[in-house]
């Protein structure tokens, strides 16, 4: 007869399975870890350490950072279990900052957080579980796993209980080997139950607030950091009306993003916005909000979760997509012609830009099933046709 499941999907007593858990210092993590440890699991706390920016260290609302570093180690010790600090920061500068910087470069809006999961988090660090013994990795991330059709080796991720606090477009690149090996304890809570549960379980950060913006930007200014990276960010451009209007120059394609109204430096009587961002030329295209309208997508890096890479050859499948993390899923379909991934928006969005994610899902609302995602190559719309520049400026969505 078959052992029974532990809750954590193994058929072995939680005293005989080893988890690991990615301890970030925050509430979160540290309730996965004092909740596995309550039911007995065999839990080694894990720390990565990522940047070391100065006044970031000591910044309540980011992480894996000096204080959080810290916190974590406190955690662990009142729970009695290993702690390990790793140094990645040359791996995190290489492949998340770097990148991050040259995104900008490119004139596109990058998403650090996602670029983090995908390599450092769910790579580097779940390769060093597995060189552990561990049978698992736990994360705090708010987001579900499910066994497929009754086998605990293969997963599903899909939309948690507490909807307000999804992280699933954050998670889109993981793999299906990874997802496998993961766990989400938090999946089924509220934040109110978390909060509970670390009051209950006495930890030191039980009231610690959320991790918030850019973890690797003290100050929220993002700009002066691709700056110091790469001081090329500053050069000048055109700001440029879509009807072919010079309206003045601006000192570095870094300071602005696609749907920005404020700070743009030019008026012209109404009000208008980024509408793209041309890094080739440093040129910085802007016009009315209807410009920012878009309707259709192309998606580059696509990864699939499960039977979904079967979807890719379906010609028209209508899926539900997020483009924002903070925005509900909405309906679109994805068109496979044989060579690019397209997805149309049933209701068209404004002020989407390349450089973003698009997650897609089989349904909407808590339990929703994540197919996977890709990011935003292209977004396209139909410019009113007074809007179009003629002569050597071609305004693109792209």
């Amino acid at each position: 007869m078959a052992a029974p499941l532990n809750s954590l999907g193994f058929a072995k007593p939680p005293a005989e399975t080893r988890v690991v858990v990615a301890m970030s210092g925050g509430v979160d993590s540290s309730v996965v870890a004092a909740l596995l440890h309550e039911q007995g699991y065999e839990v080694i706390g894990v720390t990565l350490q990522l940047y070391d920016h100065g006044a970031a260290v000591a910044k309540a609302r980011s992480c894996c950072a000096g204080q959080d570093i810290h916190d974590a180690r406190r955690v662990a010790g009142d729970l009695g279990i290993p702690h390990y600090v790793l140094d990645y920061e040359s791996r995190f500068r290489q492949s998340v900052i770097d990148d991050f910087a040259d995104s900008y470069l490119r004139g596109e809006t990058p998403i650090p957080c996602v670029r983090c999961n995908q390599g450092v988090k769910f790579h580097d660090l779940l390769s060093m579980a597995r060189e552990l013994g561990a049978d698992a990795l736990a994360t705090g991330h708010y987001v579900e796993s499910r066994a497929v059709a009754g086998d605990e080796a293969q997963r599903s991720m899909h939309v948690p209980v507490d909807i307000a606090r999804d992280q699933s477009y954050f998670l889109f690149a993981t793999t299906q080997d990874q997802l496998d090996y993961l766990r989400f304890p938090l999946g089924h809570m509220k934040k109110d139950q978390v909060r509970a549960l670390a009051e209950k379980y006495g930890l030191a950060v039980a009231a610690k607030p959320d991790s918030q913006d850019i973890c690797f930007v003290p100050n929220g200014d993002y700009a002066s950091v691709i700056a110091k990276l790469r001081p090329e960010a500053h050069d000048p451009g055109d700001i440029v009306h879509l009807d072919g209007r010079v309206l003045g120059q601006h000192d570095g394609i870094i300071n602005f993003t696609v749907g920005q109204r404020r700070g743009l430096g030019v008026t012209v009587g109404e009000p208008i916005y980024v509408i793209s961002i041309e890094a080739a030329q440093k040129r910085v295209m802007v016009g009315p909000k209807e410009a920012l309208f878009t309707r259709e997508l192309t998606l580059r890096e696509l990864n699939w979760l499960g039977e979904a890479s079967e979807l890719a050859g379906q010609g028209r499948k209508e899926v539900y997509t997020k483009v924002r993390s903070t925005r509900p899923a909405a309906p679109a379909q994805m068109v496979w012609d044989g060579g690019d991934v397209k997805i149309v928006l049933a209701d068209g969005d404004h002020g989407v830009s390349p450089g973003q994610a698009c997650v897609l899902y089989a349904g909407e609302g808590p339990g929703a099933r994540v197919l996977g995602g890709g990011w935003i190559d292209k977004a396209e719309g139909v410019l009113p046709e007074a809007m179009q520049a003629s002569g050597e400026i071609q305004p693109s969505f792209a």
